[in-house]
């Protein structure tokens, strides 16, 4: 990488361009930056998670995706360039089964919450819906690679079981939404 990103203040993008990675201006609020600020939301998200108390299991697959969400905004960067590859996809499809396995079949919706971690997983899922709708508006403008479209959809899944794991492997429950409640 050498001296790459040695100077953080370019003044470039003042004008409200920014520059992609194959040297095109683009508007800072078109779909392909809204999906790249997506993707590093949700990758910052997952380091909130990751700053929490989780396994070692937990810690390494997510570590695994966040270096996949950069292979994936680099490949948002660069119009047509494909840098994430069908096998994460099937890599995260794994994990989901793993650790779906072990916890017990949902009979109700749960709300996000319980331990810290759990919530943040929780957070990370939300952000990472949010990434897939503009991934997909982008891809309604500009093609985009099939692998990132399924990749976000099973990250959700993933982040939801996540937080479920999360809360178990602390010796919490899930917050159950209960829809027979008291109404004030």
């Amino acid at each position: 990488m050498g001296h790459r990103l040695s100077k953080i203040t370019t003044r470039t993008g003042d004008a409200g361009e920014t520059g992609l990675g194959d040297g095109t201006r683009v508007s800072k609020d078109s779909a392909r930056v809204q999906a790249l600020g997506d993707i590093d939301e949700l990758n910052s998200v997952l380091g909130l998670v990751l700053a929490e108390d989780v396994s070692q299991e937990v810690r390494d697959a997510l570590g695994l995706v966040q270096h996949d969400l950069f292979d994936l905004g680099g490949e948002l960067c660069i119009p047509g360039h494909k840098l994430l590859k069908p096998s994460r996809v099937a890599a995260l499809e794994e994990t989901l089964e793993a650790w779906n396995a072990g916890l017990e079949p949902l009979k109700e919706f749960i709300l996000p919450g319980g331990t810290r971690a759990a919530a943040a997983a929780h957070l990370a899922r939300t952000v990472c819906r949010r990434a897939e709708r503009s991934v997909v508006a982008l891809g309604r403008e500009d093609k985009v690679s099939d692998a990132a479209r399924r990749y976000l959809n099973r990250l959700s899944d993933l982040l939801f079981v996540a937080g479920r794991l999360l809360n178990r492997h602390a010796g919490q429950n899930d917050v159950q939404w209960r829809h027979e409640r008291k109404k004030t």
